[in-house]
């Protein structure tokens, strides 16, 4: 029994053993990869590569099968219109000469009605007059046989009287009216040769547009461009603009329409007041005589670099009221707000609203990807997109009767029932109504008293790598309060308001004048020392 318990155990572990063996030798074989795999690996990797390009390739081609289909359809169409403009140009042409040949007619024959008038009753006038003289011919021609003295003296005295009356005597003997109509003549040679030159409307040279003179900065955008040659007949330009989040050429559909400004007179034209919620923007422009409008340039497309976010409602207190960019103080309190969920949104801060990550080229998810809504004494709403690196701008107009307000960054992880200013999660400007108003910058429970009159719009500058949180005037830029700090993770737009409202506006990019500011102010003055 001994013995065969002994055997028993020998096998077992003997078992044991060879079950490890293999479990080592499957590991081996797992973790060392043999040359084979490895080549295969990167066999797999160039063709992955490969493959991305063939793809993004593709949809290259893809895109321009689709404009050539549409030009195509657009060339039908045009040949089509501009023949049928032709043959009504012709039709208006030959309209216009039988009318004029109509009229020139007309004339023709309302002057020989005229002079054919005058010479019938000039011929009627002469051929009575010729009658009178004749027959005052006779009677004297019979006066001159008579004999009779005294007859012969009265009839003399007679006849002398009747010619002295006579109409031939008072009669014009030149024509009233010419019978030559050289005057009616036309010659159409010169017109003619008008005709034989009509040819098609000279089209304006296609100007180009000059990438490197452009200029976007400030919210607004310069366009430069020339022709090829001068030209004096040119009398106006028209300028098209298109939001866009895809850099090269225009894609056959897009989400966004041309925009047009018309009537430039210069090759240089400057937008203001736009808001940059794009990664791109579009521009083209074609030139225009006073006939006719020439092509489109090649478009240019300038990239638009500027902080987009909007609010996250499913962080905001129930008392406030959250509509797209705008929030008002909700007096009834108690009651949940609806969560508005965008198709294309998540709580992600790697999320940005019409645009894919492009204010901050290190963004990445934080750890904590939802969280609870503020609650308590914390009226607060967080905005939707971390800031992680780069210069970043926005700007806040408030109602100035607030109870309270405030405006500034936070850490996601504020907690719910942290008001901001109060805690080390949180940086801001602080307004309070409040029995006596007062205006303050807050951080970690400590406030400095600002001594500026309160504005009713204020702008926000981040500088995540510096360490920089700056509240200007947002009307004069004029600088109020600096946070000097070194920002332990990524920060997201932070607002509270109690008793009022607010609108936030975004698509903004940093201001000249606050840059120059920031470069000026390098070095801190006692003035803005941040607050510890």
């Amino acid at each position: 029994m001994r013995d065969a318990t002994l055997c028993g155990s020998i096998s077992t572990s003997l078992l044991y053993r060879w079950a490890e063996n293999q479990s080592r030798a499957a590991f081996r074989q797992i973790t060392v990869k043999t040359p084979q795999l490895v080549e295969m690996d990167d066999q797999k990797e160039s063709l992955r590569k490969i493959t991305n390009t063939l793809a993004v390739k593709n949809e290259e081609i893809q895109n321009f099968i689709c404009c050539l289909k549409q030009s195509l359809e657009n060339l039908e169409a045009n040949s089509t219109r501009v023949q049928e403009d032709l043959v009504a140009e012709f039709a208006s042409l030959s309209s216009t000469l039988e009318g004029l040949k109509e009229g020139m007619i007309t004339r023709i024959k309302q002057e020989r009605a005229s002079r054919t008038y005058e010479l019938q009753n000039q011929l009627s006038a002469c051929t009575k007059a010729l009658e009178s003289s004749e027959e005052l011919l006779e009677l004297a021609n019979q006066t001159l046989c008579s004999s009779d003295t005294d007859s012969f003296n009265q009839a003399a005295k007679e006849i002398k009287d009747s010619v002295t009356m006579a109409p031939a005597f008072r009669l014009s003997l030149k024509a009233k009216a010419s019978d030559s109509m050289s005057h009616m003549m036309v010659d159409f040679a010169q017109e003619k040769e008008m005709l034989q030159a009509i040819k098609f409307l000279p089209v304006p040279a296609t100007p180009e547009i000059q990438e490197r003179d452009c200029l976007v900065s400030d919210n607004t955008a310069t366009v430069v461009w020339s022709l090829p040659e001068p030209d004096s007949k040119i009398d106006h330009y028209v300028l098209e603009h298109r939001r866009t989040n895809h850099e090269g050429p225009p894609r056959s559909k897009e989400d966004y329409p041309w925009m047009v400004m018309e009537g430039i007179r210069e090759t240089e034209f400057t937008l203001t007041g736009l808001r940059f919620d794009t990664r791109f923007i579009t521009f083209r422009v074609k030139a225009c005589n006073k006939a006719v409008a020439g092509e489109f340039s090649e478009p240019v497309t300038l990239e638009t670099i500027a902080f987009v976010f909007k609010l996250d409602s499913g962080t905001a207190h129930q008392n406030l009221r959250v509509e797209d960019l705008s929030v008002e103080w909700d007096s009834s309190g108690g009651k949940v707000q609806e969560i508005r969920k965008d198709k294309n949104r998540t709580n992600s801060p790697m999320n940005s609203p019409a645009r894919n990550a492009v204010m901050s080229p290190k963004r990445a998810p934080s750890a904590r990807v939802g969280r609870d809504r503020f609650t308590a004494e914390s009226y607060t709403v967080l905005g939707d997109t971390a800031i992680d690196g780069g210069q970043q701008y926005w700007e806040v107009r408030f109602d100035k009767e607030s109870k309270a307000f405030a405006v500034g960054v936070a850490l996601r992880t504020l907690g719910r029932f942290d008001q901001l200013g109060k805690t080390s999660a949180s940086w801001c400007f602080h307004l309070n109504n409040w029995l006596q108003q007062s205006l303050t910058a807050k951080h970690n429970n400590k406030a400095r008293a600002l001594d500026c009159p309160v504005p009713d719009r204020v702008g926000v500058y981040c500088n995540y790598e510096e360490g920089i949180l700056s509240f200007y005037n947002g009307r004069s830029k004029q600088l109020i309060h600096t946070f000097r700090t070194k920002f332990p993770q990524p920060v997201v737009p932070a607002f509270m308001v109690w008793n009022g409202s607010f609108s936030v506006q975004t698509g903004l990019q940093v201001p000249s004048i606050v840059q120059s500011g920031q470069k000026r102010s390098s070095d801190a003055s006692s003035s803005n020392t941040s607050l510890t």
